[in-house]
């Protein structure tokens, strides 16, 4: 049974010395701590009340955009970049739970951080890098639906994108019903995905000695500027920067006891809840990847990395009809769930750090705006055959914009006088500080690459 759901209530953040301005109101304030959790529920069935934030934030780990480096990755290397699939999915399950800490300790999500924490300009100017991390993310939602919509039912690529935008209508109505009917969509598009993927998997046959030595990280991957490419892209795609905004703000949905035992007990369900359900994005995405080394690497069509031109060539490759349509179907499901948190983080974004504070149906609307123009138009000039370099480009785009929320966040769990007796772990930190030292690296890398400046300082 699901727990009740309770009216929102909307009272201020909580506040401690360590914030250079007092907290405003709290973070999507129409269903903040509208999620009741009994204090005499049992171990699973909190477990289960504070379960969903987790597979909100586990759709954007399985998002369009993953589609199309997964299987430019799979058809062109094999199963070879599994490992950065596997090392990405560990990154996201260690900074969703920092995530997770910092909305419950401090009561403000991560834009809502910033924006106490550093002086205007600055916090302007990290509003304006995650909008363009948002647009990237949401061209690679919108154009995967409307692909998906293009393959099922022949609609053009134009027209589905505009159809996609309607998810701001679900999201308006859903959560009128109540944030558990989001999450309850959500987990069942997931399911979905799932499932269609166990299929592919089954008709694909894919040799299980050689997936598990993909998992094994090569020096390779560095070294080689075109695997790196995907790799980071794959990244990019894996550890979402929205993703961390959404999540430390749709954490405080729950309704915990405002004690220092109730706020452990609530960062422990919710660890638990955001580490099970990337472990379900885990097997998506390494799933995608598998399907194209099974069915294009291994047969040398090294060069499928459009998601039309996969779906084409999966069933006549693989001798299964169901295949190219059990692709589609996960496709649409997997752009329209993207679409439906990537709105939802949008909001929190746009409020977080400017403190606006509009009807809720024009806040969607703007934020909605925001996003998809950028999508429609880059459609529109680049049309059916761009779409594959727009996804993996948009990726990239996400990658390189990542380091300016992770780093902010690790920060901010750090600091004694943010978090109190909350304070990251000495172990913690380390390991926060290693997975944050890789993105900046490999990000520096690939930009050094993508200049040529990497071989100007060889010479």
């Amino acid at each position: 049974m699901l727990p009740a759901i309770s009216q929102p209530e909307t009272p201020p953040a909580s506040d401690s010395p360590g914030w250079r301005k007092a907290a405003g109101s709290p973070s999507l304030p129409e269903v903040h701590r509208s999620v009741t959790v009994p204090k005499e529920y049992g171990f699973w069935r909190k477990a289960l009340a504070f379960a969903g934030p987790g597979y909100l934030v586990a759709v954007g780990y399985m998002d369009p955009g993953n589609w199309a480096t997964d299987l430019a990755g799979g058809s062109k290397f094999g199963y070879t970049l599994l490992s950065v699939i596997l090392l990405s999915n560990l990154m996201a399950i260690l900074l969703q739970s920092l995530c997770a800490r910092l909305g419950i300790v401090t009561g403000r999500d991560l834009a809502q951080a910033c924006r106490d924490h550093y002086p205007a300009p600055v916090s302007f100017g990290l509003w304006i890098l995650c909008e363009i991390a948002i647009c990237a993310c949401d061209l690679a939602e919108v154009i995967g639906s409307a692909i998906a919509l293009n393959l099922l039912f022949h609609i053009p690529l134009i027209w589905g994108v505009c159809i996609t935008s309607l998810d701001v209508l679900a999201v308006l109505y859903l959560q009128n019903k109540g944030f558990r009917y989001i999450e309850a969509l959500v987990i069942t598009l997931i399911v979905l995905i799932g499932g269609c993927f166990a299929m592919e998997i089954v008709f694909s046959r894919p040799d299980m000695r050689a997936v598990l030595g993909g998992f094994v990280p090569r020096l390779e991957i560095i070294r080689n500027p075109e695997m790196l490419y995907i790799a980071i892209g794959i990244l990019g795609a894996t550890v979402m920067p929205h993703n961390l905004y959404l999540h430390s703000s749709i954490v405080q949905t729950r309704k915990y006891e405002q004690t220092s035992e109730g706020k452990a007990e609530a960062i422990k369900f919710a660890t638990l809840d955001s580490t099970v359900a990337l472990m379900f994005a885990l097997f998506i995405n390494a799933a995608i990847l598998i399907v194209a080394a099974a069915t294009f690497h291994t047969r040398g069509q090294t060069e499928v990395a459009e998601i039309q031109e996969a779906y084409k060539l999966l069933s006549p490759t693989l001798g299964a009809s169901l295949a190219s349509v059990a692709f589609a179907i996960a496709l649409l499901a997997s752009g329209q769930n993207s679409t439906l948190t990537g709105t939802l983080a949008g909001q929190i974004v746009m409020e977080g750090f400017l403190n606006i504070r509009l009807r809720p149906w024009l806040r969607r609307l703007i934020t909605r705006l925001i996003a998809i123009v950028p999508a429609v138009i880059c459609t529109a000039m680049y049309g059916e055959s761009g779409t594959t370099r727009l996804l993996i480009l948009s990726q990239v785009v996400l990658s390189l914009q990542l380091s300016f929320a992770v780093i902010p966040l690790i920060l901010f769990t750090s600091s004694r006088k943010k978090m109190g007796e909350f304070t990251n772990a000495m172990w913690v930190q380390i390991l926060a500080w290693i997975t944050a030292s890789i993105i900046v690296i490999l990000n520096v890398k690939y930009l050094l690459d993508f200049f040529g400046i990497t071989a100007w300082l060889t010479r």
